[in-house]
């Protein structure tokens, strides 16, 4: 059985200058060993019993003023390894993956008579999921399941559990910081940065394939356009055009108020046994688009440089 906490030394960071806004703050321990921890969501708060399996946590120590990345995996994902969180990484973001209630997709509990009865009924799904205060309770998630929740739960666990980290500095009265935070997903998880980034004024948004949720068939759902808070200038979203529902993430990605030079209709053939849907994320061709959305300058010449935000 996986303990509650457990602390690996993993793979040493690769130099990189910090993001723009940390300019200050210059990048310290270049050469430390990342910590990588995995704390099981019922550790941080004994209410949870569904969706036990463990978050992933990986900072390089030194860098106490690093960015956080929230990443919220895709319908049926939980934790994992990935090459985008070591990108991440070693760009200067500490990583957060959380575990979350996962089963089911939007689009096959806001379909039919349901979506009928209730156009918002996507937006009701993901208020739920994510704050666990949905007006109409269209899913079964309780409140200590939410999303926030079980962020602000493993936040708070760290602080008590893992001192040098310095992690209360993404709290703020006892909440997620959220202008500290950049929010990432693919899939329903996209879809959930997308939904919080309209409601928090987080660092950043980043949408692999974010979803597509409907207020009636052929119509992408109202949420959309509603006004964010998050600055339009922090938005990033990908999505490849050989997904069969390419064409509604283009459509979302305007009505959300994406700029054109951040959405990524990726073009790359798709690897052999891969499905397009997972491409953004997971294939490496892809990575100077991840430094890109992650606040950098793609290397000319192997140097990675800061971005203009």
């Amino acid at each position: 059985m996986m303990p509650a906490f457990r602390t690996l030394r993993t793979r040493a960071l690769k130099g990189a200058l910090p993001l723009a806004f940390m300019a200050a703050h210059p990048l310290a321990g270049a050469h430390a060993q990342p910590v990588t921890l995995h704390v099981r969501p019922s550790a941080a708060d004994p209410r949870i019993t569904e969706a036990d399996s463990a978050h992933l946590v990986k900072y390089t120590p030194g860098k106490d003023a690093a960015p956080l990345l929230l990443f919220l995996p895709g319908t049926n994902g939980f934790p994992r390894e990935m090459e985008f969180h070591d990108t991440a990484l070693d760009l200067g973001y500490r990583v957060i993956s959380l575990a979350y209630i996962t089963r089911v997709a939007v689009a096959a509990v806001c379909t039919g008579e349901r979506l009928a009865a209730d156009p918002d009924c996507a937006a009701h799904f993901r208020q739920q999921r994510i704050y666990g205060d949905a007006p109409t309770r269209v899913i079964d998630d309780q409140p200590q399941d939410a999303i926030v929740s079980r962020l602000t739960t493993l936040l708070r666990y760290l602080v008590r559990s893992d001192t040098a980290g310095h992690w209360e500095q993404y709290l703020d009265d006892d909440k997620p910081r959220w202008n500290r935070i950049a929010v990432a997903g693919q899939s329903q998880g996209g879809g959930m940065a997308e939904f919080i980034g309209q409601r928090e004024l987080v660092a950043r948004v980043i949408s692999f394939s974010g979803g597509w949720d409907y207020s009636a068939p052929g119509k992408i759902a109202n949420w959309y356009s509603s006004k964010g808070v998050t600055p339009p200038d922090r938005w990033f979203a990908t999505y490849h055009v050989e997904e069969p529902t390419a064409g509604a993430m283009a459509e979302i990605c305007n009505a959300l108020g994406i700029p054109r030079a951040h959405q990524f209709a990726l073009r790359e053939p798709v690897r052999a046994g891969k499905t397009a849907h997972a491409e953004g994320l997971n294939n490496t061709v892809y990575r100077n688009i991840w430094i890109t959305m992650l606040g950098f300058t793609p290397p000319a010449s192997g140097r990675t440089a800061p971005g203009p935000d």
